[in-house]
């Protein structure tokens, strides 16, 4: 597996690289289809986070964690990690290869007044079910997600609602 570690406010030293990719590595005896992974180290104030994103055939794994060590932070992500994979394992292998997501960090533009766009996100939109959808955001971590619906041809979003449901919005022109 080929991993890729970014440090912010944080120099990655041979030890932290190394501790990463070992910790990671135990992935692969979940899905060996793993080939590479993003990590991204941060330090603010006392807090150091590990955020790392595994894209696999097209489905992508995110996990995010923060503590006061950057080692038990990379200890607990690769927990969280392998918990999605065991949560989703038999839906991952079913569905792989249906979706490919490409996510890139956009221009960080000001304005002089009112709020700001401070992120651009552009992805491929391949057309998937809604169950497909709801399991991709589920996978990211997010509460709501945009999908090209296969059924219908149209972009939707899915979302998660406060009761704990998910709801759909389809938009009508």
């Amino acid at each position: 597996m080929k991993v890729q570690v970014r440090g912010r406010n944080v120099e990655v030293t041979n030890a932290l690289k190394e501790y990463v990719e070992k910790r990671l590595g135990k992935l692969e005896k979940y899905l060996d289809l793993i080939e590479e992974a993003q990590v991204t180290l941060t330090v603010e104030k006392e807090s150091h986070r590990v955020e790392v994103t595994i894209p696999i055939n097209g489905m992508i794994l995110r996990g995010e964690e923060s503590t006061g060590d950057m080692y038990a932070s990379i200890d607990l992500v690769v927990e969280k990690l392998e918990k999605q994979i065991e949560r989703y394992k038999g839906k991952l292998f079913r569905r792989l290869g249906r979706q490919n997501m490409e996510v890139k960090a956009g221009d960080n533009r000001k304005e002089e007044d009112g709020p700001q766009i401070v992120r651009t996100k552009r992805f491929a939109m391949k057309p998937m079910s809604v169950d497909e959808a709801v399991m991709q955001m589920n996978l990211l971590g997010h509460s709501f997600f945009v999908f090209s619906n296969a059924d219908t041809e149209k972009v939707n979003v899915v979302y998660r609602r406060k009761d704990g449901n998910y709801g759909l919005i389809e938009p009508e022109f």
